[in-house]
């Protein structure tokens, strides 16, 4: 089997979580040894689109048409897309019906989560949905001591301060507003956020936030893999404060290195990560404070070990498992398709011929 993985706009969305995720597709094959190719033009059995833009859309008609099976990954939702930047919220409805046009190319869908998938099952696409994780490289996430005390030595910061760190774009749902407020709020431990992305595109909100300045806030803007890697591991507390995702690769990266977390109570992380259990949730800004305060200062306990197990569940070679299952499917369902416009073709055509056939009798009988 061999898989066209189409990723559009790639060096664009390349730093993003779903840069993150296409990687995490491309090993998750590797560890099956499946084939893959990244250019729409070679041979292949199967497409997996993970963009919904005007040149995938495009590339799926062109799929269809040749019938080739095509899987496509429904990274996105309406309820992420709506709190990103500015006019969002207002070309939120529009967005959803682009979504609906070109989720509804594929023979089979994949979403992230069981929560994505609920939403997309509103949508009335038709069309059979998997939830199958991002997934995470466990190996690579691995806690490393030596790394994180290099982060600390980096970015300046003593054994004894409590660092806390946040990751994503500069867009609003990433909860990014509500991370410099308990900057605020807390003076008395570090706060750094990872990730950055055009400010002129963010809600006045969000540009107010990362032009605030504060002695114990820094934006460290994009770093590489590696990088967030020590932060979590040089770390006390990875915060993340998302208003809305459709899973949340950082918070897999955190449970992978055994790094304390506090989240935000949403639908998404019901069911697989629990408060008290294998992570800290919060409701509002003064839940965020309060517990901020009891786990670093040891009140609540380490929640971490816990937490690994939900990593190992999302670990890439079981990915590529999952992966293989729905190209086979999507081979399955393109080939039955494919039958059955023959049959209804070739039973047209029957039909015609037994028409004609009739019609000709009828006129022998009249001469």
């Amino acid at each position: 089997m061999k898989v066209l993985l189409y990723t559009e706009g790639l060096k664009v969305i390349g730093k993003s979580g779903l840069g993150k995720a296409i990687e995490h597709q491309k090993k998750a094959l590797t560890y099956q040894n499946i084939e893959y190719t990244l250019d729409p033009n070679d041979t292949y059995d199967v497409a997996h689109i993970n963009t919904y833009g005007l040149k995938s859309y495009q590339l799926a008609k062109r799929l269809n048409k040749k019938g080739i099976p095509l899987v496509y990954h429904a990274h996105s939702t309406e309820e992420d897309y709506k709190d990103g930047f500015i006019g969002s919220k207002k070309t939120a409805p529009l967005f959803k019906k682009w979504l609906i046009k070109c989720y509804g190319q594929g023979d089979v869908i994949i979403t992230p989560t069981p929560y994505s998938k609920k939403l997309l099952d509103t949508y009335g696409i038709g069309k059979k949905i998997y939830a199958i994780s991002n997934g995470i490289e466990l190996s690579f996430f691995t806690r490393d001591e030596k790394k994180g005390e290099a982060f600390r030595k980096e970015y300046h910061y003593t054994k004894e301060d409590k660092v806390i760190i946040g990751i994503g774009l500069y867009i609003e749902r990433k909860g990014i507003v509500d991370f410099v407020e308990l900057a605020k709020r807390l003076p008395e431990y570090k706060f750094i956020w990872f990730g950055h992305s055009p400010l002129a595109a963010a809600t006045k909100p969000v540009r107010e936030a990362v032009n605030t300045k504060l002695p114990n806030l820094v934006f460290a803007g994009y770093v590489e893999q590696d990088k967030i890697k020590a932060a979590l591991s040089g770390c006390d507390l990875y915060l993340f404060p998302t208003l809305e995702e459709t899973e949340g690769i950082p918070i897999i990266e955190a449970c992978a290195s055994k790094t304390d977390a506090l989240i935000r109570d949403i639908p998404v992380f019901d069911g697989w990560l629990v408060d008290g259990e294998n992570v800290y949730k919060a409701k509002n800004l003064d839940e965020f404070e309060e517990k901020i305060k009891a786990i670093l200062s040891k009140k609540l306990p380490s929640l971490t070990e816990k937490a690994y197990k939900v990593a190992e569940e999302r670990d890439l070679s079981q990915i590529g498992k999952d992966l293989k299952k729905v190209y086979l499917e999507a081979i399955a369902l393109k080939k039955s398709k494919i039958a059955e416009k023959k049959m209804r073709k070739q039973f047209k055509t029957n039909t015609k011929q037994k028409n004609i056939k009739q019609k000709k009798k009828k006129e022998k009988r009249k001469n």
